[in-house]
């Protein structure tokens, strides 16, 4: 963990903690979650990969 950046934890942690918020409240808000995140993933790596078609985004790291 050591090589990650403090901005990097930073966002994880905050992930874990709106997971563990989302569990708190129900299986439902958990898997609306899980469901939301993995659609939003989606839609912007095929967002990214047209830009990048079109020479309108920068290169990956």
């Amino acid at each position: 963990m050591a090589g990650r950046s403090v901005r990097s934890q930073l966002y994880r942690a905050a992930r874990a903690l709106g997971t563990g918020q989302a569990a708190a409240k129900g299986p439902g808000a958990l898997a609306k979650r899980e469901v939301r995140r993995q659609v939003y993933r989606r839609t912007n790596r095929t967002a990214g990969q047209l830009l990048r078609a079109f020479g309108l985004q920068g290169r990956r790291r």
